[in-house]
């Protein structure tokens, strides 16, 4: 019998739990839950004997991954997979998974919701804007940035977007490509941030970038924090008294925001973006039908370590 863990310091919700469980008793599996475990020792107790893990946010790194001596498979319930050491998993032969797309139009929603909250001056009784008639910008075209755009056309907002993958696919749905970032971020109100954190993406929201910026406007990062670069951030923040900053990631430069730019800036307690029922259930499920892909018919349509 095929053991199944999932291991999520931020748990499943029972819902998604139960759906996940009948996936895999269906396959005969047997599945372990190690739900709001408080140290790795805790995960590295759990994963020797297991064949395939299910995680979130769940560092999976070098020790980890040696550590586990049946696994043949992970999958990150979700769209990033940084906190995945892919290069120890692939001298293993384990193959990583992520779930693109389940949870898109949660982030989605909750960039736009950023946006609004910094418009209106985060409900502060002060005179804010509307969206309607201002210029969203899109750092990034993949699953989230094209939910951000459906919501944003509704909602009359005029939407540009730079991307150097997906040029022929923006323009298909209407969509202004422009021809450089830097051009991207001089045109737009509001810019909202979708890029991964690896490779070309790591502080490509560089001085170089943020310098462009109108002042007044308002920056959304509900990507992950190694996009930016923080020490530049903090630069624009002064230059342009008027630029806010509203993100789901909480910057490691946190203490110079509430030192200096009291009232320009919004972090989540923790990391929001998927952190809806419909996310949750969608990605939890996708995992789990991944895995039995895997297993049964050798599926590997969403590895990331190749």
């Amino acid at each position: 019998m095929r053991k199944i863990l999932i291991a999520t310091e931020k748990p499943f919700a029972p819902s998604a739990i139960k759906k996940i469980g009948k996936i895999f008793k269906k396959e005969g599996y047997d599945l372990l839950l190690l739900a709001k475990y408080s140290s790795k020792e805790e995960l590295l107790k759990r994963i020797p004997d297991v064949d395939a893990a299910i995680i979130r946010s769940d560092k999976f790194d070098a020790e980890v991954l040696d550590a586990a001596k049946k696994l043949k498979i992970v999958v990150r319930a979700g769209a990033g997979y940084d906190n995945v050491d892919l290069d120890a998993a692939t001298r293993k032969d384990i193959v990583v998974m992520n779930t693109p797309g389940q949870n898109s139009n949660a982030v989605a929603e909750l960039a736009i919701g950023l946006a609004i909250f910094g418009i209106r001056e985060m409900f502060s009784g002060k005179p804010g804007g509307e969206l309607r008639g201002r210029t969203l910008g899109l750092h990034g075209f993949g699953f989230v940035a094209r939910n951000v755009f459906r919501i944003a056309r509704a909602m009359g907002m005029k939407v540009i977007v730079y991307t150097r993958y997906s040029k022929h696919a923006a323009a298909a749905i209407g969509l202004k490509v422009t021809n450089s970032l830097e051009q991207l971020y001089e045109k737009s109100d509001i810019v909202s941030i979708h890029v991964p954190a690896r490779g070309e993406h790591i502080k490509s929201v560089s001085y170089e970038v943020l310098k462009h910026l109108k002042d007044g406007s308002i920056l959304v990062n509900t990507a992950r924090k190694e996009v930016i670069n923080e020490t530049d951030l903090l630069k624009i923040m002064e230059e342009k008294p008027g630029l806010k900053y509203m993100s789901d990631i909480t910057p490691d430069c946190e203490a110079d925001f509430v030192e200096k730019f009291e009232g320009r800036y919004f972090f989540t307690p923790k990391k929001a973006g998927a952190q809806t029922a419909e996310a949750n259930i969608n990605a939890g499920v996708a995992a789990a039908e991944q895995i039995v892909g895997f297993f049964e018919k050798g599926d590997k349509t969403y590895q990331v370590n190749k």
